[in-house]
């Protein structure tokens, strides 16, 4: 793994470095933001228990323009709501009834390297992200006839039994007006499974971040 971050960073290093001076045209800095459609994928072990999860994810990005602005490169810094909410379970056994909700935060530190074709208005984006694990928010509640039996929640005081850092992929499209108003539509999956052995039962071996974003935005120079 640690020598897939070094190819990872080592690659969007020279992407960087050499974008401004691999005849770009423009240089910008944009703000965007916007909501997510979350969940886990993978070989789950109940997978009818997570439902998809409404989040937020907000950042920067800088956006490198080459060949007349019709390719760029846009590396970004973003944070990122993730995670799932459970299903809204009841089951009845001849002592009474239970019944189970809540939801999981994951936030994350997500860093995109984009490689963006624009065609007229129109661009499409694709690239690998790197992100990192800052904090788990568990809000769940578990009642019996009614009456709170339990709850969980936690922080970032015990991560050892998952992987922090992720490798995955993004992909997307939009809308860029000349002024450079952006709405876009992305998908961000995951190479790297959320959990180790051991975590939660195993009940996410090899469970992965699956995540649908929508987000506004501004590129300061417009094109």
């Amino acid at each position: 793994m640690s020598k897939l971050l070094s190819l990872t960073a080592g690659a969007a290093l020279v992407v960087l470095a050499t974008a401004p001076t691999a005849h770009a045209q423009t240089i910008r800095f944009g703000l965007k933001a916007g909501g997510s459609l979350s969940n886990l994928s993978g070989n789950l072990t109940n997978q009818s228990q997570y439902n998809n999860r409404l989040g937020f994810q907000a950042g920067a990005m800088l956006n490198f323009g080459l060949a007349n602005d019709m390719f760029s490169i846009q590396p970004e810094v973003l944070y990122s709501q993730k995670g799932f909410k459970y299903a809204d379970q009841q089951y009845t056994t001849a002592l009474g009834t239970y019944h189970n909700t809540g939801s999981v935060r994951y936030d994350y530190l997500d860093v995109p390297v984009l490689v963006r074709l624009k065609v007229g208005s129109v661009f499409f984006e694709a690239g690998p992200q790197y992100s990192y694990l800052m904090n788990i928010s568990t809000d769940r509640t578990q009642t019996f006839n009614g009456s709170v039996v339990g709850t969980a929640g936690s922080g970032t005081t015990d991560l050892s039994n998952v992987n922090r850092n992720e490798i995955g992929y993004v992909g997307g499209l939009g809308f860029q007006s000349t002024q450079g108003f952006l709405l876009g539509l992305r998908y961000n999956g995951a190479f790297t499974d959320f959990a180790k052995d051991g975590y939660s039962n195993n009940d996410f071996k090899n469970a992965r971040n699956s995540v649908f974003q929508a987000y506004i935005g501004f590129l300061l120079g417009g094109k």
